[in-house]
């Protein structure tokens, strides 16, 4: 019971407050605002392996050389707006796999939670489990005890591109798409 009044201070709270702060401080804001230190454009993407409830049990981004990664950071399965977030980039994940770029979401919870929220939203991408934060403290999406809401895309070459930091989950999608074209025109 603790724990789920913890959760609820958190989600009700807490996260407002950092969106208030990303709102006002805009999308330049201080990387400790955000959640750490922010893997500079240009650069090769933190390498990673994760727990899947998807395939052989684990995902690597080395898995995915040669075609583009959006990778998205989330706080909470089946939260209203992390339920919304899946829900657009599964309604327009055709448009992604023609851009030849896979969606990957990494949030704390673990890999069962992961299976159940796929069940329940219909989501054909992959969710890794990032239990103790590590990958997310390594892309500067951490705020103890959940991954914040950023989003990054890494080339085929495994090249950070692009970063989304404080996003709106229902023009996300649409948002990352665009600049995936740019990037790829």
């Amino acid at each position: 019971m603790t724990l789920l009044i913890a959760q609820r201070f958190v989600s009700r709270l807490i996260l407002p407050v950092l969106l208030a702060v990303v709102l006002v401080l805009g999308p330049s804001a201080p990387a400790q605002a955000l959640g750490g230190e922010q893997v500079p454009l240009g650069t090769p993407a933190p390498g990673f392996t994760l727990p899947t409830n998807v395939g052989d049990g684990e995902i690597s981004l080395a898995d995915y050389l040669g075609q583009w990664v959006v990778l998205y950071f989330y706080p909470k399965d089946f939260t209203p707006g992390c339920t919304l977030e899946a829900q657009r980039f599964q309604r327009d994940l055709p448009k992604f796999i023609e851009r030849n770029a896979q969606v990957i979401g990494v949030s704390a919870d673990d890999v069962d939670s992961h299976a159940e929220f796929c069940d329940s939203e219909g989501l054909r991408f992959p969710l890794l489990a990032d239990a103790d934060g590590a990958v997310s403290r390594a892309y500067g999406s951490w705020m103890k005890p959940m991954s914040m809401r950023h989003t990054y895309l890494i080339d085929p070459d495994g090249t950070m591109q692009e970063r989304f930091l404080g996003v709106r989950p229902a023009i996300h999608s649409q948002e990352v798409i665009a600049r995936l074209d740019e990037l790829q025109a």
